[in-house]
């Protein structure tokens, strides 16, 4: 009897596990995004996305329609423009700050890291040697201000 029992409850263990990943991608969020289909650093942010839990649609045109249409000021503009959770993404912001978005959900309309900065995700690949430069993340808020959401020291 006992031995029937655990044959259940392993055979029930290993339905459940079948249906992980199923039950996985469901609860991760998806980032949608808008690049150049060239961008080797673009590739590399999505690659960081993906490694940390999200999902990701790629679109290979329309990115600075995408910024417009979402409310990112030009001044705040990179190679890639994204969304997920009501949200804006410009640039190599980090899966960390964008988990922490979705979390704290602040009145905003998203997140931006100008430029390009060495070291950030997609701008940290074995071409620059380790470096890292210094970053802010900045909250954007209506209107196109924004405001420092996290620091990211130089190494």
């Amino acid at each position: 009897m006992q031995r029937r029992f655990l044959l259940q409850t392993l055979a029930s263990l290993a339905g459940t596990a079948a249906l992980a990943p199923g039950l996985m991608a469901q609860t991760r969020p998806q980032v949608e995004v808008w690049k150049d289909p060239d961008c080797g650093c673009c590739k590399d942010w999505i690659s960081h996305l993906q490694a940390n839990g999200f999902q990701v649609k790629v679109h290979d045109s329309g990115n600075a329609q995408a910024r417009s249409r979402l409310g990112v000021p030009d001044k705040l503009g990179s190679c890639h423009t994204a969304q997920v959770g009501g949200y804006a993404l410009e640039g190599h912001v980090p899966a960390r700050e964008i988990a922490r978005l979705l979390k704290e959900r602040p009145k905003a309309v998203g997140l931006a890291v100008p430029g390009m900065p060495i070291g950030s995700p997609g701008m940290d690949g074995a071409v620059y040697g380790g470096r890292k430069d210094a970053y802010d993340v900045l909250l954007i808020q209506a209107g196109g201000t924004a405001k420092v959401y996290q620091r990211y020291p130089g190494a």
